[in-house]
């Protein structure tokens, strides 16, 4: 199958994925071209995945195509912003049909899941490797950054942590138990909450999503805002999976330090979460206050954590 024939069979369908008119030329010209309306800011991410990475070997290509977008969503989700399209561009050892079906197939359903469309790309080959660039957009000067949090917001986040990280114990298992394809779901599939970002922008001070770890991507809010925090173990959101998998120390940890989550982590004046629609503010959880000072002040964990994933560090 030639380079052209693969973008036509399986990513040209992807470009209908939007109809309204934001996303004006996608695949089949040299540019995509987006058309915003006035008093609108562009918000855009980029993410790279590179199996046995951010992936396993052989991992099952339906789930892939859904997977990497959902991360790349998640960081417009982290913005308060609408999804417009995104960008992929795909390095293939070799263009295997019924690799690129499944593919093609999870990528479709993340792409009408979470209202964006393929605006273009590129293939080649070499070591699988999948990047993706979503677009977004918010209101003029209401995008939720890293940068707003103040002493006295509270600590929120949404859903349920430390699933994922505890699904990479069962990947390789052929017959898991219910616990386990529970969690399996969540690191598969994972859903960005993109409604709640949208929801709360205008309340939030500060934001980001939950993708290499609470602790780690909390303290990305702190250092960008110039203050500390003090959170509370016990009032970590957990699954009844991941209790039922378990004891509490070991479900903490997870929650605390495994990746791949997605969720939001945001800050918010009490005054401002109070008056959140209430099926806006049921969806979060309040983990902790932000303080003066620097850092993170811990309470009720277990002794040893390890800090989070990063790509160029390693922990002992």
């Amino acid at each position: 199958m030639g380079e052209f024939d693969l973008i036509r069979r399986f990513f040209l369908p992807l470009a209908q994925q939007r109809r309204d008119g934001t996303l004006v030329a996608g695949p089949g010209d040299d540019c995509a071209v987006q058309r915003l309306a006035p008093g609108t800011d562009l918000v855009f991410s980029i993410d790279t995945l590179v199996e046995g990475v951010h992936f396993p070997g052989h991992y099952p290509p339906e789930y892939l195509g859904w997977r990497a977008l959902a991360v790349a969503v998640s960081d417009l989700a982290a913005m308060g912003a609408d999804p417009l399209c995104y960008t992929l561009a795909l390095t293939l050892p070799a263009a295997t049909e019924d690799w690129l079906e499944g593919f093609a197939s999870g990528l479709a359903k993340a792409s009408d899941a979470f209202g964006i469309a393929l605006a273009g790309g590129d293939t080649t080959r070499g070591p699988l490797t999948i990047t993706l660039q979503v677009h977004g957009s918010v209101p003029a000067g209401a995008a939720i950054t890293r940068s707003g949090a103040r002493p006295g917001d509270l600590v929120c986040v949404s859903g349920t942590l430390g699933d994922a990280g505890e699904a990479l114990n069962w990947l390789s298992c052929d017959e898991p138990g219910p616990q386990a394809r529970a969690v399996l779901h969540s690191y598969h599939y994972p859903r960005p909450p993109l409604a709640l970002g949208q929801a709360l922008r205008g309340s939030a001070s500060a934001g980001i999503d939950i993708s290499d770890g609470l602790l780690a991507d909390l303290a990305h809010i702190l250092e960008a805002s110039g203050v500390g925090a003090q959170l509370g173990a016990d009032k970590l959101p957990l699954s009844e999976a991941l209790l039922a998998l378990h004891n509490r120390d070991k479900a903490v940890a997870l929650a605390l330090t495994s990746g791949d989550d997605y969720q939001l982590c945001v800050t918010i004046g009490p005054d401002s979460f109070q008056s959140l629609p209430e099926a806006v503010r049921i969806q979060l959880t309040v983990i902790g206050t932000v303080e003066a000072g620097a850092g993170i002040r811990l309470t009720g964990a277990p002794a040893r954590l390890d800090a989070g994933y990063d790509h160029f560090r390693e922990y002992s």
